[in-house]
């Protein structure tokens, strides 16, 4: 799969009409039950739609009429909330797929590190929150490489990397990760970023030089906050809503944006492994949004058109 990745111009481009609450209302473990992607026409409850692609879906989310979504609303511009709606990335991409399955996709909020657990256990249907597919989530594994579940599939709808950003201004002149040794580094616990740090962290020790001081968050919001407040020197966040940031908190005063992007790759929706026909229907929907151009349109309006892949595909993280 080519990896085609977002631009900063392309960002400022776009979301410069667009508002959003970063710091002050994406506020950690917060729960936005009950909202709707926005599909039209897909009222809960249905047992019966004309969407081309209805028949594909379980029994009981036909019946429903309702996919139930784990996320983490707290990463503008993927998810987060606005006027107590989970809107973003993520929100209008499941929109455009309902429009093909005939049904509406409920988002719920939740702490990023708890998200698999609850599709696991059956509350959620399916996971949508800038969740990197990698092979350690497929086969269940935690950061250890110790088997904590059976794992999940991914439908991979989005490619992204990894990056810096520091204060704005950079006062520490960080340049990119390689400047991060012995310096405070903030992550958001539980997501890839995390480890790329840990990843940089051994790189470092390995060539003689002190190990990040690594600073792990239940939330990004808790992680942003540590690097405004210059507790930290530096944070690591996914390249969207790094550049996101940096665009639009305090009005653009408040970060920037050092280095490239590090380790792009699949962000995926997470089924769970027992769940092939869920897994299947969402692939087709995919499918026939990118070919109706729906898909493209719910990116670019967050300015993340860049990182759109091009074909519906399952399990391609590494």
């Amino acid at each position: 799969m080519a990896v085609r990745i977002p631009t900063r111009r392309t960002l400022a481009t776009v979301l410069a009409a667009t508002t959003a609450s970063l710091l002050l209302s994406a506020c950690g473990d917060q729960t936005a039950a009950g909202q709707g992607s926005g599909a039209d026409g897909a009222g809960a409850g249905a047992a019966k739609s004309d969407a081309p692609l209805f028949a594909k879906l379980p029994a009981d989310i036909r019946a429903a009429g309702v996919i139930k979504v784990g996320t983490d609303a707290t990463y503008a511009p993927m998810e987060f909330v606005e006027n107590g709606k989970i809107v973003g990335v993520d929100p209008d991409v499941a929109a455009a797929l309902g429009k093909h399955l005939g049904v509406r996709f409920e988002f719920t909020s939740g702490t990023f590190d708890s998200l698999i657990s609850s599709l696991n256990s059956g509350r959620q249907d399916v996971v949508m929150s800038s969740m990197s597919d990698t092979m350690a989530r497929q086969q269940g594994l935690d950061d250890k490489g110790q088997k904590t579940g059976n794992g999940v599939d991914f439908v991979d709808y989005f490619v992204a990397g990894s990056v810096v950003y520091v204060q704005k201004g950079n006062p520490q002149q960080i340049r990119s990760i390689a400047d991060l040794c012995g310096k405070k580094t903030a992550v958001q616990r539980g997501t890839t970023f995390e480890e790329v740090a840990k990843t940089r962290s051994k790189e470092c020790e390995a060539s003689g030089k002190p190990a990040l001081a690594i600073e792990s968050f239940p939330t990004d919001a808790e992680a942003q906050t540590r690097v405004k407040a210059g507790g930290a020197v530096a944070g690591v966040n996914d390249y969207p809503v790094a550049a996101y940031l940096a665009l639009k908190a305090d009005g653009g005063n408040a970060f920037e944006v050092v280095g490239n992007q590090i380790q792009a790759g699949p962000f995926g929706i997470a089924v769970a492994k027992d769940n092939p026909e869920l897994r299947d229907a969402l692939k087709a929907a995919l499918a026939a949004s990118i070919a109706d151009g729906s898909y493209q349109k719910a990116l670019d309006k967050w300015g993340a058109g860049t990182g759109a892949v091009a074909t519906a595909n399952v399990n391609t993280g590494s």
